[in-house]
């Protein structure tokens, strides 16, 4: 190789492509798949707090939909559709709108997360009870009370995206504590349980709306 187009490369890397770009290490898809079923299991013990719930809807809709946490924070309660009531939850819907674009997708929802966003429902409403006006739209609201400037938030408010990155933490915190060196330690970010589902194709694709409805 030439001396000047070996002094080019090495000034102008190619960038890189593949799963290798994301920079921290993805878990396996067992790993990922523990997560799922660890907090689908106790959003629903009798007692569970909200946070749980909440960030078992967070994994339940990732799974089944492949969304980050930008997509997850603009869906709405009216873009869910949990089927009829009834003694057996059956599958569901979730409309997403992926991406900067908002491209937006209707993805199947399996009964597990049905069952799990049902419970949402009803601690969400909770949540909301105490605040003026009406409930926000949003499917994801916040669980505690929060400061802002001096200034308490209630909660039952939209979330923000710092707001679930911390969530995380907090989960990951206490299971890594809980169990040890029985398991692996759970990563910091939820970025790389993510993709553990998207690289192993578990989320469903989805249906892509020509015609998207008003974000309102």
């Amino acid at each position: 190789m030439p001396d000047e187009q070996r002094s080019h490369e090495q000034r102008n890397p190619a960038p890189a492509t593949g799963p290798g770009r994301y920079p921290r290490p993805v878990v396996a898809l067992d790993e990922a798949e523990w997560v799922w079923r660890e907090l689908g299991v106790e959003a629903l013990r009798p007692g569970s707090k909200p946070e749980t719930v909440r960030l078992a809807v967070v994994a339940g809709l990732t799974r089944a939909t492949g969304a980050r946490y930008g997509d997850l924070l603009r869906v709405r309660v009216d873009d869910l559709d949990l089927g009829p009531l009834g003694p057996r939850a059956g599958e569901g819907s979730a409309l997403v709108r992926h991406g900067k674009h908002r491209t937006p997708r209707l993805h199947r929802l399996s009964p597990e997360v049905v069952v799990v966003l049902r419970h949402w429902m009803e601690v969400r409403e909770e949540l909301a009870a105490e605040l003026e006006g009406s409930v926000p739209r949003a499917l994801l609201l916040t669980v505690h009370h929060t400061h802002d400037n001096g200034t308490t938030v209630s909660s039952g408010l939209p979330i923000t995206k710092q707001g679930l990155v911390l969530s995380w933490r907090r989960f990951v915190l206490r299971t890594n504590a809980r169990y040890g060196a029985l398991r692996p330690p759970l990563p910091t970010r939820f970025e790389q349980v993510r993709r553990a589902w998207t690289e192993a194709g578990v989320p469903d694709p989805g249906r892509e709306l020509t015609a998207p409805p008003e974000a309102g």
